[in-house]
C-alpha cells in the first residue's frame, strides 16, 4: 500500500524524541531520606547517640565553663573590694613601736576599726619558732613528735584579725579581747591541724602543747575567707605570742583589714596614717592584686580541656554515623541497583545517602543541644549559681551536628553512587 504524498512528507519531517533526563526533586529527596531513617528507628537512634553526646558535651562544657568562670570572678571581685593588707616595711630600718616589737601600735585593732568603711581589722604574724614541737601529748619531745611538730605552723593574731579572716567554726568559740588583754594561753586549730593532733571536740577543754607549754583549745576552724594558711596551723592571741616568744623576726607582721564594698582603695590610703601618724612610711597598705589574669587562665584551661573531650565525642559520633551509613549501603545494594536501573543517576544516590546522614547529625545536634543546656541550668541551680550561656556556643550546635553527619556520610555516599546496576541486581 502506498502512502499519500503529504503523509510521507510528514513522516520524513519527524525527529526521534530525546530521552528526558532523570531528575530528583528536593521534596522527593527529603521524603526518601526520612523514609530510610524511619524504617530502621533503632539503628537511627544508636547512630545519633555519638553526635548527641558530642554536641551535648560541647554545649555543656562551654556553658559550665562560662558559669564557673563567672562565679570565680564574682568571688574574686568581692574579696578584692573588701580586703586590704598592711605590710610592716620599716622593722629592719627604724626603732619599733613600744611594747609590740613591730611598727604596729598595741591598739592597732581599735585605730583601724575607727576608720569609716572598716568592718574588722587586726594584726597577725607567724610566731618565730624554728622547730616548734606541737603535740597533744605533754611528754612529747622533738623525736617522738616529729611528724606533728613539722606539719603544724604557729600563728599569732589579734581578735580583730580573727574577725577580718571570717572563719567558719567547726566547733567551739573564738578567743576575744579578754584573752588578748590577759595574755591567756588559749588557741584555735585549723581542721587539718586538729585532725593531725587527734582533737575532734573542745567541750572537754583539750590542751595542745607547744614546746611543753599548754594551750587550751577554744575552737576548731573548718574554713576561712582570708588567710587560708591558718587552717594548717595553730592560732594564739598576739599578746600571748609577744610575751612568750617575742616579736616577729622571720617574717614581718601584717595587718588584715576587711572593708565594706568599694572602700578598699580609700582605706589603703588612710590605714598607714591612722596606725602611725608620726611615721606612716613604715607601713605599706595595698589592696589585693587584680585576679583578672588568674580568672582568664582558669577560663582558658577549663575551656581547652573540656573542648578536647567534646571533640573526641564528636569524632566518635562521626565514626558511628560513617559506619552505620556504610552498613546501610551494603544492605541496600539491591535497592540502589534497582534505582539505577530505573534511571537514577550517581549524584542522586550520593545526595540521598548524604541527606540521611546529615539529617541524623542535625537531629542528634538538636537533642544534644537540649541536653547540654539542661545540664548547665541544672548544675547552676544545684550550686546556687547564675547560669551563663553564650549564644555563639548554643545556636551553632545543631549546625555542628549536621556538619558532622555530612562529613561522616560522604565516603559511604560516594561508594553507593559507584555501584553498577547490573552488579547490584545480581546480588
Amino acid at each position: 500500500m502506498r502512502l499519500p504524498r503529504y503523509r510521507g512528507k510528514a513522516l520524513l519531517r519527524r525527529r526521534p524524541k530525546a530521552v528526558e533526563t532523570s531528575r530528583l526533586k528536593g521534596r522527593d529527596l527529603v521524603d526518601e531520606a526520612v523514609t530510610g531513617l524511619i524504617q530502621r528507628p533503632g539503628r537511627s537512634v544508636l547512630t545519633m547517640l555519638g553526635t548527641v553526646l558530642g554536641v551535648g558535651a560541647f554545649v555543656a562544657v562551654l556553658g559550665l565553663t562560662s558559669t564557673a568562670t563567672g562565679q570565680i570572678g564574682k568571688s574574686f571581685s568581692v574579696l578584692q573590694d573588701t580586703t586590704v593588707t598592711v605590710n610592716d616595711v620599716g622593722t629592719q630600718q627604724t626603732s619599733t613601736a613600744p611594747s609590740t616589737g613591730t611598727d604596729f601600735p598595741t591598739d592597732s585593732d581599735a585605730r583601724l576599726e575607727r576608720l569609716n568603711g572598716v568592718i574588722a581589722a587586726g594584726v597577725w604574724w607567724t610566731v618565730p619558732l624554728a622547730n616548734p614541737v606541737i603535740s597533744a601529748d605533754s611528754d612529747a619531745t622533738s623525736g617522738s613528735s616529729q611528724d606533728q611538730g613539722t606539719s603544724i605552723a604557729l600563728f599569732a593574731a589579734s581578735p580583730g584579725a580573727l574577725a577580718a579572716m571570717q572563719p567558719t567554726l567547726q566547733t567551739g568559740v573564738l578567743f576575744n579581747a579578754f584573752h588578748q588583754d590577759r595574755g591567756e594561753h588559749v588557741c584555735l586549730l585549723g581542721a587539718p591541724a586538729a585532725h593531725l593532733l587527734g582533737i575532734t571536740r573542745v567541750d572537754n577543754q583539750p590542751a595542745v602543747f607547744v614546746n611543753g607549754t599548754a594551750y587550751t583549745v577554744l575552737g576548731v576552724i573548718s574554713n576561712t575567707q582570708r588567710l587560708p594558711e591558718t587552717l594548717l596551723g595553730m592560732v594564739i592571741p598576739s599578746q600571748t605570742a609577744l610575751t612568750a616568744y617575742g616579736p616577729p623576726t622571720n617574717s614581718p607582721a601584717q595587718a588584715l583589714i576587711r572593708t565594706q564594698l568599694g572602700a578598699a582603695q580609700l582605706i589603703a590610703r588612710q590605714a598607714p596614717v591612722a596606725l602611725r601618724p608620726d611615721q606612716p612610711q613604715l607601713l605599706q597598705a595595698v589592696p589585693p592584686p587584680n585576679p583578672q589574669s588568674l580568672r582568664d587562665q582558669v577560663n582558658t584551661d577549663l575551656s581547652g580541656l573540656f573542648l578536647i573531650l567534646a571533640a573526641i565525642c564528636l569524632v566518635i559520633g562521626a565514626v558511628g554515623i560513617a559506619n552505620t551509613t556504610l552498613v546501610a549501603v551494603l544492605e541496600r545494594t539491591g535497592e540502589i541497583g534497582l534505582r539505577r536501573a530505573l534511571g537514577a543517576r550517581p549524584r542522586h544516590i550520593t545526595a540521598q545517602f548524604l541527606t540521611e546522614s546529615t539529617a541524623l547529625g542535625a537531629l542528634g545536634g538538636l537533642i544534644g543541644t537540649a541536653l547540654g543546656v539542661g545540664t548547665v541550668v541544672t548544675t547552676a541551680l544545684a550550686q546556687n549559681w547564675t547560669a551563663v550561656l553564650q549564644p555563639l556556643s548554643v545556636l551553632p550546635a545543631p549546625l555542628i551536628g549536621a556538619a558532622v553527619g555530612l562529613a561522616a556520610g560522604l565516603y559511604p555516599a560516594i561508594r553507593a553512587s559507584r555501584i553498577e546496576p547490573l552488579d547490584a541486581l545480581r546480588r
